[in-house]
C-alpha cells in the first residue's frame, strides 16, 4: 500500500510555519526590486535636467563654506553689550566644549550699509556693498559644538551617519543643465577637510550624484582636473575607443539586469569623456579678461570664486566653495589677527562674485549661501597648553546661536531674520535649525523636502530626515 502523498501530511498551521519565511522573502523581493528600479531610474541618464515639484525661484546654488566656524559676533551679529562686561564673568548657563573666561568684546567696528542699514563688520567691506541683497539669519542653531557632527549636519543633514550631501540630493531631484560637466562640484583647496569625502558623497544615492572634488590650490587645468587630456590619443581616436568600450559595457550591463551601481559607474566614465571637451574651458580662469581677474584677486579664494561663477554660468547645479583645508576659521586663539587674515582672503572675491552674478543677470536664479558649521562664544577661550599663547584672545565653539547669510535665488534682501540674546550666546528669536535652512533651500529650488525621498534599507530617506520647515518669511 502506498504512503499518503506528502502534501497531505501537513496541517494548514504546519504549512504556514514551514513556508512563512519564504513568504516573507517574497515580500522582501518586491521591496528590493522597487528599490533597484528607483535606483536605476535615478542614475546616469536621469542627470538630465528634470522638472521640479513646483515653480522654482532658483536654479543653482553656490555654497560658500567658512570651514571651522566663523564668529558671528565679529562678522554679522554685533553685540555692543559685551563692552559693558569686558574682562568680567558674564551669566552663562550654556554648555561649551571647554571652560571659557570673561566677556570678549569684538575688536572690529560695525557700520550700517545700504538703504536697509544692515550692520556688517569692518572685516567684510566688499560683501557690505551688497547689504541690500543679503538675508542675514542671526538665529541659526545646530546640535553639538563639535566640528565633525556639525559638518555632517550642515552638509548632509545627519550628524552621525553617512548620508548623501545636499548637493547630491539637489542633483538627484533636478538633474543638471549641462551634461558635459558634473552636476555637483566641491572645491576645497589644499586637500580634504575634516571628514573628507563624506562632506560631498552620494552615500546610498546612485554614484552619479556624488560631488566632484577639485583642489583649487592647483592652478593649471591639467592639475585641477585629472586626466583632462589623453597623453597619446587624439580626440577622434579616443571617441572611437570610448564608443567601442561603451557597447561592450552595455552588453555587460544588460546581462546583469541593469545593476544600478554598474550603471552609475558606466555613466561616470561617459561623463569623464564629455568633461574632457568642456571642463578644460570651464576651469581655465586665464580666459577671463585682466580686469575681471584683478577684481577677484590672485589668491586661491579669488580663483575658486571665479570658477564657481563660470560653472554656474554653464549650468552646473550645485557648487560648494570651501575656505581652506582643516578648519581655518576655528580661531581658538588670536581671533583679531586670524579673522582679519581670513576675511582678507575671501571678502574681495565674494564681493566680485556677487557683482558678476548681478551683472550677468544670474543672481535672481542663483542662491548664494555663506556660513560655517556653528558660531563662537562671546566669552574668551582660556589658552590651551602647548599653544604658546599666554593671553586669552580667541573664542570657543558655539552651536547654540550663529549667523549665516543668503543672497539671490528668491530671498528677501536687506533683511535680518531672528536674533541671539544680548550677549550672543543663544538664538532666542525666530530660531532656525540647520534642517530648516535645508528645507527652505530646497523650496527655493522648487523641491518639496518632504517629497524628495529615496528608499533605502526599507525606509524613505530625505535630506531633512523627519525634521525641517520652510521659512516663508525669507521668500521675496
Amino acid at each position: 500500500m502506498h504512503d499518503e502523498p506528502s502534501c497531505r501530511r501537513f496541517s494548514r498551521r504546519a504549512a504556514l510555519v514551514r513556508t512563512g519565511m519564504g513568504m516573507g522573502w517574497l515580500g522582501a523581493a518586491g521591496l528590493l526590486a522597487a528599490e533597484s528600479e528607483a535606483a536605476s531610474a535615478a542614475s546616469g541618464p536621469a542627470l538630465t535636467a528634470r522638472p521640479p515639484h513646483f515653480a522654482p525661484r532658483a536654479r543653482a546654488v553656490i555654497h560658500l563654506f567658512a570651514n571651522g566656524g566663523p564668529s558671528h559676533l565679529d562678522t554679522f551679529d554685533p553685540k555692543p553689550v559685551l563692552e559693558k562686561y569686558a574682562g568680567r564673568e558674564i551669566p552663562n548657563n550654556l554648555p561649551t566644549e571647554r571652560r571659557t573666561g570673561a566677556a570678549l568684546p569684538s575688536p572690529f567696528a560695525f557700520a550700517r550699509h545700504g538703504a536697509s542699514g544692515l550692520e556688517v563688520s569692518e572685516l567684510f567691506p566688499s560683501v557690505a556693498r551688497h547689504a541690500d541683497r543679503l538675508l542675514v539669519v542671526r538665529s541659526m542653531h545646530a546640535d553639538v559644538p563639535n566640528h565633525e557632527p556639525s559638518l555632517m549636519l550642515m552638509n548632509c543633514g545627519d550628524a552621525r551617519l553617512v548620508r548623501p550631501a545636499a548637493g547630491a540630493w539637489v542633483t538627484y531631484g533636478l538633474g543638471t543643465e549641462n551634461q558635459n560637466l558634473p552636476g555637483f562640484v566641491a572645491m576645497c583647496p589644499g586637500g580634504y577637510p575634516i571628514k573628507g569625502t563624506e562632506n560631498w558623497r552620494s552615500a546610498f544615492l546612485p554614484g552619479a550624484f556624488q560631488g566632484t572634488y577639485v583642489d583649487t590650490r592647483k592652478q593649471k587645468v591639467d592639475d585641477l582636473v585629472q586626466h583632462i587630456r589623453h597623453p597619446l590619443l587624439d580626440r577622434d581616436t579616443q571617441r572611437r575607443q570610448v564608443d567601442l568600450t561603451a557597447r561592450l559595457d552595455r552588453r555587460h550591463l544588460e546581462a546583469r539586469q541593469h545593476d544600478p551601481l554598474l550603471e552609475a559607474r558606466l555613466e561616470s566614465l561617459e561623463l569623464a569623456w564629455r568633461m574632457q571637451a568642456e571642463a578644460g574651458e570651464a576651469f581655465d580662469v586665464s580666459r577671463e579678461p585682466a580686469h575681471v581677474l584683478a577684481r577677484y584677486g590672485d589668491g586661491v579664494q579669488g580663483r575658486q570664486m571665479l570658477i564657481a561663477r563660470r560653472l554656474v554660468e554653464r549650468g552646473v547645479r550645485y557648487v560648494q566653495v570651501w575656505h581652506g583645508e582643516g578648519q581655518p576659521w576655528d580661531s581658538h586663539e588670536e581671533i583679531e589677527k586670524n579673522h582679519r587674515r581670513l576675511a582678507n582672503e575671501c571678502d574681495r572675491a565674494i564681493g566680485a562674485l556677487l557683482d558678476d552674478l548681478v551683472g550677468l543677470g544670474l543672481l535672481e536664479s542663483t542662491l548664494v549661501v555663506w556660513g560655517g558649521e556653528f558660531g563662537r562664544t562671546p566669552t574668551v577661550e582660556l589658552p590651551m597648553s602647548g599653544t604658546g599663547v599666554s593671553e586669552p584672545s580667541g573664542r570657543d565653539h558655539n552651536h547654540h546661536g550663529f549667523t549665516m547669510w543668503l543672497a539671490g535665488g528668491g530671498v528677501k534682501g536687506g533683511t535680518v531674520y531672528g536674533a541671539t540674546d544680548e550677549l550672543g550666546f543663544k538664538a532666542v528669536e525666530k530660531r532656525v535649525h540647520v534642517h530648516d535652512l535645508q528645507a527652505t533651500m530646497l523650496h527655493l529650488l522648487g523641491l518639496d523636502h518632504t517629497r524628495l525621498t529615496y528608499r533605502h534599507s526599507g525606509r524613505d530617506f530625505r535630506l531633512t530626515d523627519v525634521h525641517g520647515r520652510v521659512i516663508t518669511d525669507w521668500l521675496a
